[in-house]
């Protein structure tokens, strides 16, 4: 994983240098600001904004109300009164309905955004270019020349980004990566992790939604590659329809309520990946490593740890009592009861990822609200955003055709002109002659502009090297 972002970072570091001239925006970020407010030991709260108070809004602004030194000052939302009912069942001085009076804020150090998907790309760029920290839900955009404009804006104006993938930081998620990091299983052979719906969404949810990979199985690729720790070779994935047969006429992946992915990664590991729109049973998040002296596995999580113990309930069964005679064994059927016993919980598996994950969205918020003002690189990074949308797409063209598709085939369909200005290399007719793109994931770092503080190579060299010159 380490050469994979190394890698990345180097054609967005050559990038940088080759497209920086005297007349772009030099950006001052509240960085030194907060850092010197941490060393002085009087650490001054972290202000932030939130752009987009419907579901996930609302969670992200509990958790920060809970995370210590951090204090919302403005939230936004296009439908005005939801930004007041927020503003009002938090505490938050103000409420607009223009995001941009969020991110152009003076006294904002960083924005959370958790408006819809298709705004964040945009939304980004612009507190790059005001110089405001961001925390973005994911996706950073809707595809990948998008993804690598935003990353790049933000690391050109110094500022840092975090995307939003908080399972990383459930606790029993994490428990799962620390066994496999000290060794406690041995060698990682076999990755498994399942996400299985109490119910499926609307059919307008689906519409539109980029299909089961895009937004639901993104999750659990991402997980297998936190497990992992390495970056993946090439995918399988298969997709069905069994829940709502409604959603049938929908294109490509959007048709699927039901879908499983094979990934392969270096040393012959595999992680499987299996998802579903629908559990008879609750929310059913789990995973588990098999290595050579062992597994780990984790449960669902619970509302409570109540068991019950009963004898349960008299019910029909039916008795077949064996004969050699099949028309003696017909006429020999008799209906009984028996005695079913229960053990298990008392309760149902939490409902769904707003009860399910917000303690693990609590410890994200925390964690970069403290990478702020220590000044640290953030846990989640705009690369680990980028790759977990290259796994979705690579995962929505093996079920389109059927087949193993590598990462590469995804990475290889960006072109950057300039750090911020990229394009699918199917919409390009700029693409150079003679010019190749890279094709390992590992490269994906190229496409990415490091931060401006940190001193690397002209573009041209860079480039050079890309294409052997």
């Amino acid at each position: 994983m380490t050469k994979f972002r190394i890698a990345l970072v180097s054609l967005l570091v050559a990038c940088s240098s080759a497209f920086t001239s005297p007349q772009h925006h030099v950006v001052v970020t509240r960085s030194s600001v907060l850092q010197m407010a941490a060393e002085s030991g009087a650490r001054e709260p972290v202000k932030v904004g939130v752009i987009g108070c419907g579901r996930i809004g609302i969670v992200h602004l509990g958790a920060i109300n809970k995370a210590p030194g951090v204090v919302p000052i403005v939230v936004s939302n296009p439908t005005v009164s939801k930004a007041e009912d927020a503003a009002k069942r938090f505490g938050v001085p103000k409420f607009t309905s223009d995001a941009m009076d969020v991110i152009t804020d003076p006294e904002v150090d960083a924005v959370w955004i958790c408006s819809p998907s298709q705004y964040h790309a945009d939304q980004i760029k612009a507190c790059a270019a005001n110089g405001k920290h961001v925390f973005c839900e994911k996706p950073i955009a809707t595809d990948l020349a998008e993804t690598v404009e935003a990353i790049n804006a933000c690391n050109e104006a110094g500022v840092k980004l975090m995307i939003g993938l908080q399972r990383r930081f459930d606790p029993n998620f994490l428990r799962v990566r620390t066994a496999i990091e000290n060794k406690e299983v041995g060698d990682t052979i076999i990755i498994k992790t399942c996400s299985r719906d109490p119910s499926p969404p609307p059919y307008e949810y689906v519409k539109g939604g980029g299909g089961i990979f895009n937004d639901m199985a993104v999750h659990d690729l991402d997980m297998t590659r936190f497990l992992a720790g390495e970056d993946p070779i090439e995918i399988l994935a298969v997709g069905s329809c069994h829940i709502d047969k409604s959603i049938e006429d929908l294109p490509g992946s959007e048709a699927f309520d039901t879908a499983s992915c094979i990934v392969r990664y270096p040393n012959g590991v595999n992680a499987m990946v299996d998802v579903c729109r629908q559990s008879s049973y609750g929310y059913d998040q789990r995973a588990e490593v098999l290595g050579t002296k062992g597994m780990i596995a984790t449960d669902n999580v619970y509302p409570n740890t109540a068991k019950i113990y009963k004898n349960g309930e008299w019910i029909g069964v039916l008795d077949m009592s064996f004969v050699v005679d099949i028309i003696h064994l017909l006429l020999t059927m008799t209906l009984s009861c028996h005695c079913i016993d229960f053990t298990g919980n008392a309760d149902m598996p939490y409902d769904f990822f707003l009860s399910r994950y917000f303690e693990a969205y609590v410890t994200e918020t925390q964690a970069f609200c403290r990478s702020l003002v220590e000044d640290t690189p953030v846990p989640c990074t705009g690369i680990d955003g980028l790759v977990a949308l290259t796994m979705s797409l690579a995962a929505d063209k093996s079920a389109a055709e059927g087949r193993w598709v590598k990462f590469s085939e995804i990475i290889q369909q960006v072109y950057c002109e300039s750090p911020t200005e990229c394009s699918l290399l199917a919409n390009s007719d700029v693409f150079p002659d003679g010019f190749k793109p890279v094709g390992d994931i590992k490269d994906l770092n190229k496409l990415v502009v490091p931060n401006k503080k940190e001193k690397e190579s002209s573009f041209m060299d860079k480039f050079k090297n890309m294409v052997g010159l």
